[in-house]
């Protein structure tokens, strides 16, 4: 079995690192864009264009299913890929987990990238799973970017930069893009107010990956032999390791100690 995850950088992390949890046997292969990273700023069409580059590259490994690790990429460039890969590789986007956040019922906030915010596709997902709820949609400008390069001041400023534009009675918090799952923990305690219930965190990589498995129809084994493998593109460029940014996260540590690059 083999999966391949794609991400402009290294936000497909935390859903690799999910996969990797469900099916250590599975072998990865994760698809970069670092020449054409961030993705946010770019035109839909331009994005589209190297999502799909970046696909491609991956779909040359000829894996069971891809995940598009990325919700800009997602909203924008999630049909074109579709129409290009399937039905030979199901195509797996990642959606913000808005519905099982206003599930909770209490006022949410959706930090995304500025692309993401007020996008047709995020408005649709609550008008269509948040009625009745308020929500607050919070553009995160150069947090995915901070992220990326593992710059803990930056990260620092940008979270407390969207922090102050989350009202402070959310109870509930979507991560709207992917690289925000690998600082989860700094996001709470920026908008944890004293005094308010515990803040409830969603993000998207455990559901992204257990979609994906029914996709191939292989359940979850996270007993199984820890035997696949883990293979690197850049940008295209194959034989590449993990950028040096992913390691100063704990998926990305435990993508190298359970599955050296190769």
């Amino acid at each position: 079995m083999k999966i391949a995850l794609m991400d402009s950088g290294i936000g497909l992390l935390a859903a690799t690192a999910a996969v990797r949890r469900l099916r250590p046997d599975a072998d990865l292969v994760l698809s970069l864009d670092p020449d054409g990273m961030p993705w946010g700023p770019r035109t839909p069409e331009d994005l589209t264009r190297r999502a799909l580059a970046v696909a491609e590259a991956a779909a040359a490994h000829r894996p069971d299913t891809l995940i598009v690790g990325c919700n800009t990429a997602t909203v924008h460039a999630l049909p074109a890929l579709r129409a290009r890969l399937e039905p030979g590789i199901p195509v797996i986007g990642t959606v913000p987990a808005i519905k099982p956040a206003a599930a909770g019922g209490g006022p949410v906030a959706i930090w995304a990238t500025p692309a993401t915010t007020c996008s047709a596709y995020q408005r649709d997902l609550i008008e269509n799973f948040a009625g009745g709820v308020r929500v607050t949609e919070v553009p995160c400008h150069g947090l995915a970017e901070a992220v990326e390069h593992a710059d803990r001041d930056a990260v620092a400023t940008a979270i407390a930069a969207a922090a102050a534009l989350t009202p402070d009675d959310v109870t509930t918090v979507v991560l709207g893009c992917t690289h925000y799952e690998l600082v989860a923990e700094d996001i709470r305690t920026a908008v944890q107010r004293p005094g308010r219930p515990p803040l409830v965190l969603h993000g998207s990589a455990g559901a992204v990956a257990a979609q994906a498995l029914r996709r191939i129809g292989q359940p979850p084994a996270p007993d199984a032999a820890a035997t696949g493998t883990l293979t690197v593109l850049l940008s295209g460029r194959q034989g590449a390791a993990l950028p040096d940014p992913a390691l100063s996260y704990a998926e990305g540590r435990l993508l190298r100690a359970v599955t050296p690059a190769r």
